[in-house]
């Protein structure tokens, strides 16, 4: 649209019989019929649609339920391409396409069409400018090796902070606000992940329960942000304010420093399977937008429907979607919702998939983050190392195998007293890169040790939004979802944790509370060393670094109160955390070999370069074929050699033992890099500010169970131009 509003207006609808541009004007509603049809394409030339101007599709055509076809002129429909909304609503039944009662059930076998006129209520598309003074905003840039990912929710991280105006707490203001980029600064993360800020709406069993669709995975509008994030002032204000304040929140976390990555949800929306509402393109045109099988829904992501990504107007409203929030919002990347179903046609997953190939070779979108959750719930959903480069992939075999390592395992020796479970190779992948995932896509012709993929493309994580928080990780095994109203059968019961000998938290006169709890915490500090040190992208849950704790819950995705809220309220244990962290991002900027570009490479003692690793057990010697195969090993050694011939550059020791005793361990002798060691991490201390001063007297050093211990070795006579290290 031109500024006088102005041009052409167009929706994909190829089986209306008719669709009706709607112009709010007060309290009237104009219609004027789109005359032209092309190519699926409903057009017309339009005028007066100018910002500020509030609209609406309705569309007449057939209305067979059985056959998915959902058309029905009396409900008021969201153009899928609006910049903005009116506001923001819980799920009325005027939304549905049928007769529903007022607890949004379906009536009887056969969907009788509602006639119900939902203009009054609906969710109206609103035009916006795209005009805001960006201030010479300057994208961040951040390279992949070292990117660190921090994932919040807007509302949930801001909420509760104390040093945040009232006005702006829950709000994409008072995420840009000084005090939380400071906080996020002085952790030293680069990139916020933030989970969806597309318009949502709640599914049906939600307001029948009172709850609300808190995380944001059903979306309404690929476009328009989400009115509730936006503050009081802004939504009264209208659409334009709340997208210019996501827009200033963009600019004030760039001019931070920090890169702003989008949960997106491209593989569903909130309009569900067969019972669900028509609030955009299921009144459009269902068939289009929608996967169907003569009718039946195809569902591969758990909601009841799935987005048809064989449409080549779906694939156009994605595209479209994305290059707007890049172009537009300024927004550095994306992290796509149960990506495996963006890749899906009628044989399965394909990596060459046309939505993904369009997405990599798009002169907008190449240049951004790219991140894939790479699975869905459908039949060979599980993906992970599959997609194409230069996508990276939530790694969920990291997750996996670290929780194990550090609490599964150890639960059950504890409990059986067999100490022959566990083992140390699984382990070992996760911290070496996760190759064997990663390079399974490479051809065969490349050359021996090298790959189309590097390390970053693993996305390590051990919690996320989903599933239980580190802290809950050590105080629960059984997951406590009563709040959901589903009799706590919702959310996974793969766990792997390990509550350390008491189910929940202690109460402070219990005579082993202390105990328990300093293990709980050294076995936090322990796990965020293992994800902070090892190969590939890391990627925290904010709230982690200070013990957050979702009472059990580990799937509070509808938990729109403290369960999920940012608890910000200062005590020294979460301060002690906080500063591991810190120290733990610290140790991964100062030292380049945790952040090497190809995957590792068994290390020559005549030969080290910062591309290798070796493996030791407690005695100091390179481990075997058989310890990797022992259950019972418990301890790993990972030396990662120092950049070639830079001054003052020192290798690194990694020990890590859940051993059940404190074991004393050797570092290596010749012809392994000798020199003076420096304890650099001890995740037995409470804080980094604990660790003792000076070199290491010996070549041992005591590693209490339940603990990482990093030391840095200068070698002797380091730091000459001659000086061979590689």
């Amino acid at each position: 649209m031109d500024a006088q509003g102005r041009g052409t207006f167009a929706v994909a609808a190829p089986r209306a019989g008719s669709v009706d541009l709607c112009i709010r004007r007060g309290t009237t509603e104009h219609r004027q019929r789109l005359r032209h049809f092309d190519g699926g394409l409903r057009w017309d030339h339009v005028s007066g649609m100018t910002a500020g101007t509030q609209y609406g599709l309705r569309v007449d055509g057939p209305w067979d339920p059985s056959a998915g076809l959902f058309c029905n002129p009396r409900k008021l429909l969201l153009d899928p391409w609006a910049r903005g909304i009116s506001h923001s609503s819980s799920l009325l039944s005027s939304f549905f396409p049928f007769e529903v009662d007022a607890m949004l059930d379906r009536v009887g076998d056969h969907a009788i069409r509602s006639e119900v006129d939902s203009g009054d209520a609906a969710i109206w598309s609103v035009v916006v400018s795209d005009a805001f003074d960006w201030q010479d905003d300057l994208r961040p840039m951040v390279d992949w090796d070292s990117t660190v990912l921090y994932e919040l929710h807007v509302k949930g991280f801001t909420q509760l902070h104390p040093e945040l105006p009232p006005e702006q707490r829950g709000t994409y203001a008072g995420l840009g606000h000084p005090a939380v980029t400071g906080y996020l600064r002085s952790l030293g993360v680069t990139s916020v992940e933030l989970l969806p800020i597309h318009a949502a709406m709640d599914e049906p069993h939600l307001t029948r329960l009172g709850l609300t669709n808190y995380w944001g995975y059903s979306s309404l509008s690929f476009f328009a942000p989400d009115p509730s994030l936006a503050t009081a002032a802004a939504q009264h204000a209208g659409a334009q304010a709340v997208v210019d304040e996501v827009k200033t929140m963009v600019r004030s976390l760039h001019a931070a420093g920090f890169e702003v990555i989008l949960d997106v949800v491209y593989n569903h929306t909130a309009e569900g399977g067969a019972d669900g509402p028509a609030l955009s393109l299921r009144g459009l045109d269902n068939r289009e937008y929608y996967w169907t099988d003569h009718g039946t829904f195809f569902d591969v992501t758990g909601t009841g429907g799935t987005l048809d990504p064989r449409s080549r107007h779906v694939m156009d409203l994605i595209l479209a979607s994305l290059r707007y929030w890049v172009q537009e919002v300024h927004v550095d990347g994306f992290r796509f919702d149960l990506a495996a179903t963006l890749g899906r046609d009628d044989r399965g997953f394909s990596p060459d998939h046309p939505l993904l190939r369009a997405i990599l070779t798009d002169p907008v979108l190449r240049g951004v983050k790219l991140i894939a959750e790479p699975w869905d719930v459908g039949t060979g959903g599980w993906q992970t190392g599959n997609f194409p480069a230069p996508f990276t992939e939530w790694n969920d075999a990291f997750r996996d195998d670290v929780r194990a390592f550090w609490l599964s395992d150890r639960a059950v020796r504890e409990r059986t007293g067999n100490d022959a479970i566990g083992g140390v190779r699984d382990l070992a992948t996760r911290l070496a890169g996760s190759s064997d995932l990663l390079t399974g896509q490479d051809p065969p012709e490349l050359p021996a040790g090298r790959s189309l993929r590097s390390p970053w493309a693993s996305v390590n994580y051990v919690t996320a939004h989903d599933g239980f928080t580190l802290r809950d990780l050590t105080v629960y095994e059984n997951k406590r979802n009563q709040a959901n109203g589903e009799d706590n059968r919702d959310g996974t019961s793969d766990n792997r944790s390990f509550h350390h000998g008491h189910e929940g938290e202690l109460e402070p006169g219990d005579e082993h509370a202390g105990r328990i709890e300093q293990a709980r915490r050294r076995t936090a500090r322990s796990i965020l060393a293992t994800l902070l040190l090892a190969s590939g992208t890391p990627m925290l849950t904010a709230g982690d670094e200070r013990g957050r704790s979702q009472q059990g819950n580990n799937n509070a995705y509808c938990q729109d109160n403290e369960i999920s809220w940012m608890d910000w309220r200062r005590t020294r244990r979460a301060d002690q955390l906080r500063e591991t962290v810190t120290r733990l991002l610290q140790l991964r900027g100062e030292h380049p070999q945790l952040r090497t570009p190809h995957f590792l490479r068994p290390a020559d003692p005549a030969a080290l370069d910062a591309g290798q690793v070796a493996w030791f057990g407690a005695e100091g010697r390179e481990l075997a074929h058989e310890d990797w195969m022992d259950p019972s090993q418990h301890l790993l050694a990972m030396l990662r050699p120092a950049i070639p011939g830079r001054t003052g550059s020192e290798h690194l020791l990694v020990i890590l033992s859940t051993e059940a005793e404190e074991i004393r361990v050797q570092l290596p002798g010749a012809p392994w890099p000798q020199g003076t060691a420096r304890l650099l991490l001890d995740t037995s201390l409470e804080s980094p500010e604990d660790l003792p001063a000076g070199p290491l007297v010996d070549r041992s050093v005591p590693v209490a169970p339940g603990s990482v211990v990093v030391l840095g070795i200068t070698p002797d006579g380091a730091g000459g131009p001659t000086e061979r290290l590689s």
